[in-house]
């Protein structure tokens, strides 16, 4: 890897874990979690899916489940580097959502098939990976546009943040908002036409943008505390999009899928996203306090949503997330969602 590799020692003693949660807390919420990790491990994941079920994990201190998964994101290791792949599949971005999980468990385990993983994860992305001419990593490999979708915000940047590669990191952050982003509305549209110069999607996709908000978000908890100014740029950044999207909340604390359509379905897992980015955000003290109580009332309004097998309803809905219904990656978010809660300061 040369000048591109892992800076394996710096992060050594890396809180990347989250602890365990403890015997106190809500009634019912560690029986509730279980069933929804259950309920997810059942579910068969595409390879950003994979990389949520393992990135859940790790935020809630469950390192064996972890290990577990990022082990076989590495074991379905394509040969260009990307992780967590199924078959023959257009996607640049999305394996990279395991990348922190492959990290972790590197470090953990001082198995070199991990470290090799994450390294070739990078390499890809570095050195392979299509890109635009200044450098934005498409979504997926042309065929034949060449396309930004808003979903690689949470993909690729933390990933590369983390892996030693803030300055990468920063250049994917601000050349997808360069494309996507909606001044007039204050939101970001989903996908962009490189090829054309235009927007191919310019709906405010509801979980497009929860994808921005915590993929910003993890992005800038991972960028050297001496990056001041880059983690406050970022920061500005969530808090930008967190208005946009609360300003279209509806009543009973969740959206639409498209977040200025009232006419599209009302969907769960964005709520999750934003009820994280909050709880995170005020943590890292770039979020402020007062908006606990919207992370509280989202919250609420997804619990409600938990059916008696821990499947997570209403959510964008596998396999085409065109519709509501259950995925690995809303069960995913509501684990994060509850980790997150139990991190944050009261």
């Amino acid at each position: 890897m040369g000048r591109d590799a892992i800076p394996w020692d710096a992060l050594r003693g890396r809180p990347l874990l989250g602890p365990r949660p403890g015997a106190a807390g809500e009634p019912g919420a560690a029986e509730r979690c279980q069933r929804v990790r259950r309920a997810m491990l059942a579910m068969q994941r595409a390879p950003w899916e994979q990389g949520l079920a393992a990135q859940a994990c790790l935020e809630e201190g469950e390192a064996e489940l972890t290990l577990l998964l990022a082990r076989e994101a590495v074991l379905r290791q394509d040969a260009k580097g990307r992780l967590s792949q199924l078959g023959p599949d257009p996607c640049v971005t999305d394996p990279a959502a395991a990348g922190e999980a492959v990290i972790f468990a590197a470090l953990e385990t001082g198995e070199r098939r991990l470290q090799e993983g994450a390294e070739r994860m990078l390499d890809y992305l570095l050195s392979r990976a299509p890109r635009t001419a200044d450098g934005v990593l498409l979504h997926l490999e042309p065929r034949p546009e060449a396309e930004l979708w808003i979903d690689s915000m949470y993909m690729a940047p933390p990933f590369l943040a983390l892996a030693g590669q803030p300055d990468e990191a920063l250049r994917q952050v601000r050349g997808l908002r360069r494309r996507l982003w909606r001044e007039g509305c204050g939101l970001f549209a989903h996908r962009f036409s490189e090829s054309r110069g235009r927007f191919e999607r310019e709906a405010a996709w509801g979980v497009g943008n929860g994808w921005a908000a915590a993929g910003m978000l993890r992005t800038l908890r991972h960028l050297p505390s001496a990056r001041q100014a880059e983690r406050e740029e970022l920061a500005a950044m969530v808090r930008e999009v967190l208005a946009g999207c609360l300003a279209r909340r509806r009543a009973d604390g969740l959206f639409h899928d498209v977040l200025d359509d009232p006419s599209t379905f009302v969907e769960t897992n964005l709520a999750q996203m934003l009820a994280w980015t909050i709880y995170r955000g005020v943590e890292a003290g770039v979020v402020p306090r007062p908006l606990l109580a919207e992370a509280g009332r989202m919250r609420a309004a997804v619990l409600a949503r938990v059916d008696p097998a821990g499947l997570v309803q209403g959510v964008c809905g596998s396999p085409l997330f065109d519709r509501p219904g259950t995925a690995a990656e809303g069960q995913a978010f509501f684990l994060m969602m509850e980790a997150a809660r139990r991190a944050c300061p009261t």
